[in-house]
């Protein structure tokens, strides 16, 4: 291969990183759809007391109606003053998961959903603080028993393999 042909085959990556976009640039984040009244995030779960703190903020310079609805059922209502937000806690009972909706309520068209989350209960379920539940022996000495199996095996086998190894050669053609 010539040099001329090795330094193009080099600087094609180069090229490629210079001439191609960037993944930031290429795939923009989600941004609120600008004709939402209004915006919902919801916060990190509260452990010690199973909530999730819903934050609905109003974008718009008037009065936003809202239905919010966990698992289709809703635990919420009201107005959002404009500019202002609004913040409700949801209860999430250890080991299950809740879908969180929000609904722009209008007495012209049907509730619109703006936006959903699945908030999902994890936390540990010991009775002390940061204790978790018992899930079986620890994989670290389950880890060790299987090593030393494998290695008595690999072991048998190279007794085996070493006794049989240094064959004698029969004296005359096989």
């Amino acid at each position: 291969m010539r040099i001329g042909t090795r330094l193009v085959l080099a600087a094609l990556p180069v090229g490629a990183v210079l001439l191609l976009p960037t993944s930031a640039e290429a795939w923009p984040l989600p941004t609120p759809d600008q004709g939402d009244p209004f915006t919902m995030t919801t916060d990190r779960l509260a452990c010690h007391s199973g909530s999730v703190r819903v934050t609905l903020r109003n974008q718009t310079r008037q009065l936003a109606r809202f239905d919010l609805r966990v698992d289709s059922a809703s635990v919420a209502t009201g107005s959002i003053p404009a500019r202002k937000k609004v913040i409700r806690t949801v209860k999430v009972n250890r080991g299950s998961a809740r879908e969180i909706e929000a609904y722009s309520v209008s007495e012209a068209r049907p509730d619109t959903l703006i936006d959903s989350t699945r908030v999902r209960n994890d936390c540990a379920w010991g009775r002390g603080h940061g204790r978790l539940p018992y899930t079986g022996p620890p994989s670290d000495l389950l880890g060790k028993l299987a090593t030393a199996g494998g290695l008595m095996v690999m072991g048998g086998i190279m007794w085996w393999y070493g006794s049989i190894w240094p064959r004698s050669v029969p004296d005359g053609p096989l």
